[in-house]
């Protein structure tokens, strides 16, 4: 979709990943301390009727946040489920189950990145490996259980000294590879291929199911990305991994949206309802929308949800206004912007003086 001009434009790129924790404060506190997550354009608890359809017909009260690393890397929004309480899965997800597995966080310095985890002893899984393109990486698990893979990045809006990045992809377990290709490739905008590898992987060797077979396929983003965080958010990717020799299960089987694991991929769009018209056609309905302008916080936006063709869910949202300093009134009408453009980069910055308290 494109138009410009008179608007339109459609899926910029990747925005933020949501990742359901089982205690809000201290998973913020690690994220911050580990992940460098100290921004947060918005932090409130509040109902999800939107979400219903996901959460057996009932809205679910949960408290949620938005994440930044001023360095760079797109967001990551933490949900709590307060009522009903979270729920973990049944039995041990593993590499290549429906559904997104792991988060990946880039660093400056992967050595040095390393070295703290081991130092402050977190939850490492194996040691610093290859990724199939001689990136290097390391595996870890959140205090929720999560699992993370950091690696070493390359683009970065600021260099203020800290050990990491924010977000720049995920891996995505799926049946059927070429399916998701085109959903994630045609449709989504992620169709650049860096690698597509089939076998055992030794840098998985130490995650739960990673000694099976796989086929395995980085994506990047095929054109640049568009939006106002699009200086700050860098080049997204998209891991999809096929499990080749046993049957997947879905990674939310019995469970519901917010509980522990990875919610959705979130990507920022615009021009919400002629792509929602392109996207019916397409035969990736909206599951469910705001139908109008949410007030989240200080921030308002227009979210919808598609999902893959596995039942994966990603979250389309529309930015209409963020606070830059909300105590101070400072907030940016989106809307009033050209869609192409990135914000000016004192703008961006200027977001570490009005992040959002943790309580």
């Amino acid at each position: 979709m494109k138009k410009v001009a008179g608007k339109y434009i459609g899926i910029c790129g990747l925005q933020h990943i949501g990742v359901g924790v089982s205690n809000h404060e201290q998973s913020w506190h690690w994220y911050r301390k580990y992940f460098s997550m100290h921004v947060s354009l918005f932090n409130a608890e509040a109902l999800a009727p939107m979400m219903a359809i996901y959460t057996n017909g009932s809205p679910v009260n949960k408290r949620a946040a938005m994440l930044l690393n001023l360095q760079g890397g797109y967001a990551l929004e933490t949900v709590q489920l307060l009522y009903p309480p979270p729920v973990s899965s049944a039995f041990e997800v593993q590499l290549g189950d429906l559904g997104i597995f792991m988060a990946h966080i880039k660093a400056p310095n992967i050595h040095r990145a390393y070295r703290l985890h081991q130092a402050e002893n977190t939850h490492l899984l194996g040691h610093l490996d290859k990724a199939p393109d001689g990136t290097l990486a390391f595996y870890l698990r959140d205090p929720t259980g999560n699992v993370f893979q950091v690696l070493q990045g390359e683009d970065w809006f600021l260099d203020n000294g800290r050990v990491s990045g924010g977000p720049r992809g995920c891996t995505i377990g799926v049946s059927d590879m070429g399916r998701s290709l085109q959903f994630y490739g045609a449709i989504m905008g992620y169709g650049d291929v860096i690698y597509d590898e089939s076998g055992v992987f030794d840098d998985w060797n130490y995650l739960p199911g990673g000694k099976h077979r796989f086929r395995r396929v980085l994506l990047g983003k095929t054109h640049p990305m568009l939006g106002g965080f699009a200086d700050l958010v860098g080049r997204g990717f998209i891991e999809l991994v096929q499990v080749l020799d046993r049957q997947p299960r879905s990674i939310y089987e019995d469970r519901i949206w917010g509980d522990p694991g990875f919610v959705h991929l979130g990507f920022e769009v615009k021009g919400m309802v002629e792509l929602g018209k392109e996207l019916t056609a397409l035969g990736f309905p909206f599951s469910c929308d705001s139908a109008n302008v949410l007030d989240m916080g200080n921030t308002r936006v227009h979210c919808t949800y598609i999902e893959d063709p596995d039942g994966t869910l990603i979250e389309l949202v529309e930015l209409y206004k963020i606070p830059i300093i909300a105590r101070l009134g400072w907030f940016l009408n989106v809307e009033k912007r050209d869609p192409l453009k990135p914000f000016p980069r004192i703008l961006v910055k200027a977001l570490r003086f009005g992040t959002s308290p943790l309580g």
